[in-house]
């Protein structure tokens, strides 16, 4: 086989998924679809089998693997392939130098560019913060006044990545480019797939594919882009007693072939470059085993909602033809995904922000109010006036599509994230009022227990404030300090002093 390369994601024993206050940190600026899963690991993969004589078995056959809770596939399946390499040859020494090395790194800090040496290499990567919520990726090239130039380091590589976690889509689809739009729906309503592949490379790479097919939209639902017989979950999925679970599978045994034939989506995939004519097989059930196993394609029932878009199929089929390079095939892909993406849920994220509480109705006086309750058929009947009709020319049953999306686990996730940051945001605006509230003229007529309890209130909403890094400006924070040290100066000196010390 020689050098392969590969990822898998690891489900993490129950009770055990304590993250540390650096992935905390991370986790609260960095986009969603970035986050640390407390409940995952990822490992990194690059496995050599080379023939040698000397040995018994008549090769030289070993794994190194890197686990990381960190979901940038880019970035350290790269620093894998080279530690490797020389822990092959060197031994333990090689790792004990990188080790050294990789406890320099800085933390990840979204919205930064990280600039990481390594074994000879100069790794430069952006990680996306918050504010990068199209989903678009920062290229560290285009950041020059932080750009490390191959100058400044003569006798090191750089190595400029243009994102963390991306690999190469339009090589993935290309076996089944004409039925991106069905993909790219099934995995928006978080189907079950299976991806069957040849080698774990292709497996991982296209499970990783179809994941990031909804950026900036996070996939919340469970995916293992190498599953193996051996993993602890094998029963759990390919039990027949009942529905297949909403996780998208990528295997290369054979043994699959059959055992998870009662599954609903299926994509088979090979070594061919290209099969842009190949077509979607709806194998009754018991049937088709042999064809599944043969033939690359996308086997399902699943009758799409949404027409394809047929100018960016010819754009990318045109780009086959003239042997147009790899990198912009998935680059118009990929613009085209994240567009469509943003068509579905502009009109969610609208309709999100019209369930906030007017800022006028917010009292500093008050707990802070709460969301109104999403109301799906609320929802639908905007989509005449503000749908996605208005960003994109795709046609089709869109409400039917929002209707399934409801029932997926992919909204639910979308929503408890919003829900958070809109609950959030009302806490930032009540303690914003506050700050600006004339405490002196809220205190007369009020009982010392009152008083005090407004004290004793703001003190502990600023401090929640910090830790759950809400979006409160330090001028706000001084002026809530004020605003304490007027209600303060109205109580007696002994309430005074034990507030002042405690």
């Amino acid at each position: 086989m020689g050098d392969t390369q590969f990822h898998m994601r690891i489900r993490q024993s129950s009770g055990h998924s304590n993250l540390l206050p650096e992935h905390i940190t991370y986790n609260q600026k960095c986009p969603v679809y970035l986050q640390v899963d407390p409940g995952y690991f990822y490992g990194y993969v690059y496995f050599r089998q080379v023939k040698d004589k000397s040995l018994p078995r008549g090769y030289f056959q070993k794994s190194f693997v890197m686990i990381s809770r960190l979901p940038f596939v880019r970035l350290l399946m790269e620093v894998c392939a080279l530690i490797a390499p020389r822990y092959f040859e060197d031994g333990e020494a090689s790792i004990e130098a990188a080790t050294h090395e990789i406890d320099q790194w800085p933390s990840p800090m979204p919205g930064e560019l990280l600039t990481l040496t390594l074994l000879g290499t100069v790794f430069q990567v952006h990680i996306p913060g918050q504010s990068n919520k199209s989903g678009a990726q920062v290229s560290p090239s285009s950041t020059s006044e932080h750009c490390i130039s191959a100058k400044a380091y003569t006798s090191l590589t750089l190595n400029v990545l243009p994102s963390l976690c991306e690999v190469n889509i339009f090589k993935c689809f290309s076996p089944v480019i004409s039925h991106i739009h069905l993909l790219w729906e099934l995995v928006l309503t978080a189907e079950p797939i299976v991806v069957m592949a040849t080698s774990p490379t292709m497996c991982s790479e296209m499970v990783q594919a179809l994941i990031s097919m909804i950026t900036p939209l996070m996939y919340c639902a469970d995916f293992r882009p190498y599953f193996t017989i051996h993993d602890s979950e094998f029963r759990e999925y390919t039990t027949k007693s009942h529905a297949p679970p909403p996780v998208i599978l990528g295997v290369t045994n054979p043994f699959f072939v059959k055992t998870l034939q009662h599954w609903p989506h299926i994509i088979r995939v090979c070594e061919s470059p290209y099969f842009a004519t190949s077509t979607k097989h709806k194998p009754k059930n018991g049937s088709n085993v042999k064809l599944v196993d043969s033939k690359p394609g996308v086997y399902t029932h699943y009758q799409p909602f949404l027409h394809k878009d047929k100018n960016i199929l010819k754009k990318l089929l045109k780009g086959i033809q003239t042997k147009r390079p790899s990198e912009v095939q998935t680059a118009l892909l990929r613009r085209h995904l994240l567009e469509l993406t943003q068509s579905f849920m502009i009109p969610l994220e609208r309709y999100m922000a019209s369930l906030m509480p007017l800022q006028k109705n917010i009292s500093p006086y008050k707990a802070a109010p709460v969301p109104q309750p999403f109301n799906p058929d609320e929802f639908l009947a905007t989509l005449g006036t503000s749908g996605p009709q208005l960003t994109t020319g795709i046609k089709g049953d869109w409400m039917g599509l929002y209707r399934r999306f409801f029932r997926s686990t992919n909204f639910s996730g979308w929503y408890n994230a919003r829900y958070h940051e809109v609950h959030q945001k009302l806490q930032a605006l009540q303690l914003e009022a506050l700050s600006f509230a004339d405490m002196k003229l809220w205190v007369q007529g009020k009982q010392e227990v009152e008083v005090v309890d407004m004290i004793l209130t703001i003190r502990r909403k600023l401090e929640q404030s910090e830790i759950e890094n809400l979006p409160l400006s330090d001028s706000v924070r001084d002026q809530l300090q004020s605003r304490m040290a007027d209600i303060i100066c109205t109580l007696p000196d002994d309430l005074k002093t034990v507030l002042k010390t405690s």
